[in-house]
Order: C-alpha cells, then sequence, then structure tokens
C-alpha cells in the first residue's frame, strides 16, 4: 500500500506542474475527470489513493501556477493579481525573482498550515454555526465585497465588473452544459490573455536568475500574518477565494510589490489546504479539488486527514 500512495502522489505532483504550466488547464477539469472515472474503476483501486493524487496535485498547482502569470500574462483564478506586480519585475529582467517570491509564499504557507491546522479544527464548528446564519452570512459576503470594491481607485468599473462576473456566473452555470468550467476557465484565464500578449507584442527583456536581493524577513513576517487572518475566514465564506484573501490580507498588513507576491503565494497555498481541512470539521467545499475529494470518498476519516496533512508536508 505504501508503494502505491508515493506513486499517486508523485503522480500528482506531475499533474499539478502540468495544470500549473498550461493556461486554462485547471485543476478543476482534472478532478472533474477523476470523479467520472472513479465510479468505474473504484472497486479496482483504494479511493485514498485518488485523495492522495488529488491533494498533491492541487498544492503542487498552488507553487507552479505564477509561472504562467508572470511569464505569459495568463493568470488563473487564483493568480490574476500576480499579473501587475509580477509583469513589472518582469520588465525589469526580474521575472525569476517574481516566481521565487511566490514560492517563498507558498512554502511558509506550508508552515502556518502545520502550525494552526489543530487549532483550526478545534474551533471552525464553532465559528461556522455562527456563521451559517443567513442574516450573518450574507451580510458578511455584501461587507466584504463593498471592501474590496471600495479599494479600487475606479469604484464604478469595479462594480460593473463585479456585477458582470456575477450575471456570467449565473448564466453559465444555468445552462445545459454537461461541463460548463471548461469554456468558461479557458476563455477568461487562458484564451483571452494569449490573444492579448499576441496583440501587443510583448518584448520580454533577458532575465536575470537570481534571487530576491532585498530583505526577506520583512516581507515574510507580513505575508504570515496577513495571509493567517484572511485565508482561515475565507474558507469559511463561500465565493471568496485567494485572489480576495490576498487582498484583505495586505490591508492587514500593508506589504511591497515584492511583500504582496509573497503574500499571494502564501494565500493561495493556504486556502487550498484550509478548503480540505474545512470539508473534514464542517463538511463544506469551498475548492474543486475539496469537492473532488468529496464525490470519491463522501467524508473524510481522521485517517484521511492525516494522509492530507503529510501530503502537505512533503510537498
Amino acid at each position: 500500500m505504501l508503494f502505491e500512495l508515493i506513486v499517486f502522489f508523485f503522480f500528482g505532483i506531475l499533474a499539478g506542474t502540468f495544470t500549473g504550466l498550461i493556461p486554462g488547464i485547471h485543476i478543476n477539469l482534472v478532478g472533474v475527470f477523476l470523479v467520472s472515472l472513479s465510479a468505474s474503476i473504484l472497486g479496482f483501486i483504494e479511493p485514498i489513493y485518488f485523495v492522495v493524487f488529488i491533494v498533491a496535485m492541487a498544492i503542487t498547482h498552488t507553487f507552479v501556477d505564477f509561472i504562467p502569470s508572470v511569464f505569459l500574462g495568463c493568470p488563473d483564478t487564483d493568480t490574476e493579481l500576480s499579473v501587475l506586480p509580477g509583469h513589472e519585475l518582469l520588465k525589469d529582467g526580474q521575472g525569476y525573482q517574481a516566481v521565487m517570491l511566490t514560492c517563498y509564499g507558498s512554502l511558509a504557507a506550508i508552515l502556518i498550515f502545520l502550525l494552526t491546522i489543530f487549532p483550526f479544527i478545534l474551533v471552525s464548528n464553532e465559528i461556522y454555526e455562527f456563521l451559517r446564519k443567513p442574516f450573518i452570512m450574507s451580510s458578511v459576503l455584501i461587507t466584504a465585497s463593498v471592501f474590496l470594491v471600495a479599494l479600487e481607485k475606479k469604484k464604478t468599473s469595479a462594480l460593473l465588473v463585479f456585477l458582470l462576473s456575477g450575471f456570467l456566473g449565473l448564466c453559465v452555470l444555468n445552462m445545459e452544459i454537461n461541463q460548463p468550467m471548461l469554456p468558461l476557465l479557458t476563455g477568461l484565464f487562458g484564451g483571452s490573455m494569449l490573444i492579448m500578449s499576441i496583440k501587443n507584442k510583448i518584448q520580454i527583456p533577458l532575465q536575470k536568475l537570481e534571487k530576491p536581493k532585498e530583505e526577506i524577513k520583512k516581507p515574510l513576517a507580513g505575508a504570515f500574518l496577513g495571509s493567517l487572518i484572511a485565508s482561515p475566514l475565507c474558507s469559511f465564506l463561500p465565493g471568496l477565494g485567494s485572489g480576495q484573501a490576498a487582498i484583505i490580507g495586505n490591508t492587514i498588513s500593508k506589504s511591497s510589490k515584492k511583500g504582496f507576491l509573497v503574500l499571494l503565494g502564501a494565500t493561495n497555498t493556504l486556502v487550498m489546504s484550509f478548503s480540505f481541512i474545512t470539508l473534514y470539521t464542517i463538511s463544506r467545499t469551498r475548492t474543486g479539488a475539496a469537492a473532488a475529494v468529496k464525490e470519491i470518498i463522501n467524508t473524510i476519516s481522521l485517517d484521511n486527514l492525516l494522509m492530507i496533512i503529510l501530503c502537505n508536508l512533503f510537498l
């Protein structure tokens, strides 16, 4: 059994690397494929192997998916905020440093996750029971939406984009399409940015393969504090992902552009990691990867949880 777990673990790493590097190919698409495939082969393969594969793929994806965001300008739903600061560094020949900063944040997130997982498990039920009340949940989501729009310089444009995105989601998810996320994700976060990059004919200068020269302790400390507060909160609230968690975290601990990349990497990995814990504690899915795990094994046992924690640790 140990050998099989290791094999699925490494295949998950390879799959996460593939989905992270290819614009528009998201782990949710692979998760849907695995769920449909598992119905016919679960009699031959233990469900825990699929869980290990999905967790390894999802966490690896959070490390790798900043590469196309920075170098190609093709972000997905979790890394769109890295395009502007990442491209500024890219134009200065520091694209490698931008990617390294997000990796520092993701590595810090693993440490934060291991330190906070058990306190999070202890208090999550009480917090969720408080937040799940209709008036409180709706009030918190409306407040968060107003807060995010108010932070933008062009508030009218931000509100228009917010309303249009909600309208698009309602239309797509209510259409009679088996896999509505495939055209939605590839169209919004893959094809459109590729077309813009080709149209603008952006010339990428020669890049310096150097690690960040400035003091990294301060950005890491800011990312630690911001992600520690914002990421668990977004694990309870539907509709808030790592991008929103990064904005909220950045208001808690103001940081430079490089520090924001560290924060974004940390929240990206933390939100994904906590989504599996949320599935264990309150049986709610906040990411596509967690939803795929729920479809395969229905409920996460303590043994499954320990396996998930080990996957995060070894990654």
